[in-house]
């Protein structure tokens, strides 16, 4: 009986998920326009419990979404601006010395940093020298900070959403290949249609009266998270989404683009994200199983970040995306017959 009650309660989860991503989605959309499936991915990778780098040219509204997921979410929000000026303690917080004014007493008292919030922007992250980088590294691995010995718990659920600027390239520190491999999504945001931008254009340009709906506390989506890892993945899902990112590392058996263009593949972590991804992406559209076609629609932002293009793919104009098409197009299904 208590197993029957258990799978009625993650079928009633699923309902909810399900639905509430149609809501999240609609409410964000009075706000952002056309960028559905940045929204989604982004809404993925915190149904999962994972980091993500926004990448976009400025004034695409990668804070503004950020800012506004927040409070869809009722999720306590900080954003970081991040310069080459910024310390460590900027970001955990320090210890000063308070006084006691009835007794004169003097002692240490920790003043929490900004990182103590549930969503935190690290707005331009790669403009911080990687001292200062390293400080968030922490808090996104163990989801707490250490400050002169003493350990802290961030708050749950906890995620850095990350935004990089990729045509300023002056005065930036690049995040390191071990960093970025931290982060579960690379989502790029694009110039919007002609059509969707005259909207935008008219939206902020007219009196505006919005009035957001909170949709979903912390601890419904610690609830979905776990119902995220409940979604079985059979071996044939899964051995795909392992050969799709093994396929990408050089090597005697890669094929001819990978060897010609890569000089570093995904990571162990970038197979787990997929699988993890392509789960939560099945329960937002309502399955409790997860398909190859799923691993293929999280496939770019799961991976884009990861493969690291040699000189000789720079020089024909090759980008990671075009890397991760050909990888599709080349990885098969694996056979129902393997065990």
């Amino acid at each position: 009986m208590a197993v029957d009650t258990r799978i009625m309660r993650d079928e009633e989860l699923l309902n909810r998920l399900a639905d509430a991503r149609e809501r999240i989605i609609g409410e964000i959309r009075k706000v952002i326009v056309g960028q559905d499936e940045v929204i989604e991915q982004t809404l993925i990778s915190i149904f999962v419990g994972g980091h993500t780098i926004i990448t976009g040219v400025p004034g695409l509204a990668k804070t503004l979404l950020v800012r506004t997921l927040s409070g869809v979410l009722d999720l306590s929000f900080k954003r970081i601006q991040f310069t080459p000026d910024l310390m460590p303690a900027d970001i955990t917080g320090t210890e000063i010395i308070e006084e006691d004014r009835t007794t004169g007493h003097r002692a240490m008292q920790f003043i929490r940093g900004p990182v103590f919030a549930n969503i935190i922007l690290a707005d331009e992250i790669n403009r911080t020298p990687p001292k200062t980088q390293a400080a968030l590294l922490e808090a996104m691995q163990e989801g707490n900070v250490t400050v002169q010995g003493t350990t802290y718990q961030l708050p749950k659920p906890f995620f850095v959403l990350a935004t990089q600027n990729p045509i300023e390239m002056e005065g930036t520190y690049p995040l390191p290949e071990a960093q970025l491999d931290r982060f579960m999504f690379n989502v790029r945001i694009g110039y919007l249609p002609e059509e969707d931008e005259v909207t935008v254009v008219k939206m902020t340009t007219s009196p505006q009266d919005l009035n957001l709906q909170r949709l979903m506390s912390a601890d419904e989506i610690i609830e979905f998270q776990r119902l995220v890892r409940k979604v079985p993945a059979n071996d044939l899902v899964t051995r795909y989404a392992v050969n799709l990112v093994g396929t990408s590392r050089p090597g005697p058996k890669a094929p001819d683009f990978i060897n010609r263009w890569v000089t570093w593949g995904g990571s162990l972590r970038a197979s787990q994200f997929l699988v993890l991804a392509g789960k939560a992406r099945a329960i937002l559209h309502g399955r409790f199983n997860v398909s190859c076609d799923d691993i293929r629609a999280m496939a770019q932002p799961a991976l884009r970040h990861r493969i690291l293009l040699n000189f000789q793919a720079e020089s024909e104009k090759v980008d990671s995306d075009q890397v991760i098409k050909k990888l599709i197009e080349t990885v098969p299904e694996p056979k129902s017959g393997l065990n």
